[in-house]
């Protein structure tokens, strides 16, 4: 299966749009979107670098509670949309402080933002956003605890189809993870079993914050807070959850966890590993693995789904493929050359994630520009609440149900009043 078979069609089982060619490379129909970024770290950037480089939309907003980062990010975006023959952004569509969601929410020369805020704020910042009549792209996850997804909800049913909502679990869009779970629900390797999944990774990292005041490096080094990101296995993690979510049309009912903080030296809070047991409907387990600590850039993500007459990889990075009965490999020409895939802060990815963050940008920018709206709230919210189920069992250290985890949550208060920075 080549790219060119992918787009005519093998991606419907996903249930994203499929564009026309025509549409989904040329980005003819997408020259209107005036897209903002709301968040101007690393991954905020990558991001809408990629919407700038992807599609037709045009970076004319920043915002940013740090001044500092609104200026790296100007000088970054404007060099960039300089190089594709787009203007400047104008320096009176930079808006700073903790206000500045709701004034870019406000700014009539603003369609559309992308809320790539520390995973704490999204749902805060996605409810300011949407309420404006703008569209969204939120990062995930869409909340850090249950008070905050049952918000989502509520804003989910609010906004209904009158704007656009995605949320970014791009490697649903990634072209050879949208044609092995469509074989993997045509039966192609029979009735799944089970499945077993892991997210390796190197530690975060910050330069040294000498000086500045406790809340401030909070904010900067959110990464390592256990409160403001959700601790690994919801803010990065996530990812391999919802993609077992994804294949098996539903949510895990109950799990078994452990985690811990065992190598990583810094002054945050978050865990370092995570070995999460999850049971689906039918009695289906997956067997999760994380670590995120180490220097030595060792990076390895990938599930393995086992049916009763076959199994399926969809690594990362590497062969992409179906063994046993009828057996399948993804062949790509751009991803068999490409280096291998390496650990990258901003979420940058090559090999089998090479289309991964470009498809899913012109799916959201097509359904702004078509009409045909999404509104990805609620899968968001299943998906970081089968993270929050992981992490609630790990805590507690037992078992813990889904339908216990929505009637006694977990609840995390920032702690800071984020007014002092404006």
């Amino acid at each position: 299966m080549d790219r060119r078979k992918f787009v005519s069609g093998a991606a419907a089982a996903s249930g994203l749009m499929i564009l026309k060619p025509k549409t989904a490379f040329g980005y003819e129909a997408n020259s209107a979107v005036r897209l903002a970024l709301l968040g101007c770290g690393r991954r905020g950037t990558a991001v809408a670098s990629s919407f700038a480089k992807n599609t037709g939309a045009r970076i004319v907003a920043l915002a940013d509670i740090f001044p500092d980062q609104l200026g790296k990010a100007k000088t970054h975006f404007d060099a960039l949309q300089s190089g594709l023959g787009k203007p400047s952004i104008d320096p009176k569509l930079m808006f700073r402080g903790h206000t500045a969601f709701q004034q870019v929410a406000a700014s009539s020369e603003v369609d559309a933002v992308q809320i790539s805020t520390p995973p704490w704020f999204h749902v805060e910042h996605l409810d300011g956003i949407v309420s404006a009549g703008k569209h969204a792209y939120c990062e995930k996850p869409v909340g850090v605890d249950i008070a905050q997804t049952e918000r989502a909800l509520a804003i989910a049913e609010r906004v209904g189809n009158k704007v656009s909502v995605d949320v970014g679990f791009q490697i649903r869009s990634a072209p050879p993870f949208v044609e092995i779970v469509k074989r993997i629900h045509d039966g192609q390797i029979g009735k799944v079993a089970s499945i077993s999944a892991h997210y390796n990774a190197p530690a975060s990292s910050y330069p040294d914050r000498s000086g500045m005041g406790k809340d401030e490096v909070r904010l900067r080094d959110w990464l390592w807070d256990r409160t403001l990101s959700g601790d690994i296995l919801l803010e990065q993690n996530i990812h391999v959850i919802d993609v077992c979510n994804w294949i098996m049309g539903a949510h895990p009912v109950k799990a078994v966890a452990k985690c811990s903080r065992k190598v990583v030296q810094h002054a945050g809070n978050t865990s370092d590993n995570y070995q999460v047991i999850f049971t689906y409907p039918g009695e289906v387990e997956l067997s999760f693995s994380s670590t995120q600590f180490g220097n030595t850039g060792y990076f390895d993500v990938a599930e393995t789904i086992f049916g009763t007459t076959g199994h399926a990889e969809a690594p990362y990075s590497g062969p992409l493929r179906i063994v046993g009965e009828q057996p399948w490999t993804w062949a790509n020409d751009a991803a068999a050359t490409a280096a291998p895939a390496k650990f990258a802060a901003d979420g940058s990815f090559t090999d089998n994630l090479a289309l991964a963050d470009p498809m899913k940008d012109r799916g959201f920018i097509e359904s702004i520009t078509s009409g045909k709206f999404h509104n990805q709230i609620a899968a968001g919210v299943e998906s970081a609440r089968s993270c929050m189920l992981g992490r609630q069992a790990a805590v507690l250290g037992r078992e813990v149900t889904w339908d216990e985890l929505l009637k006694h949550p977990e609840t995390f208060s920032l702690g800071m009043d984020v007014s002092q920075f404006n």
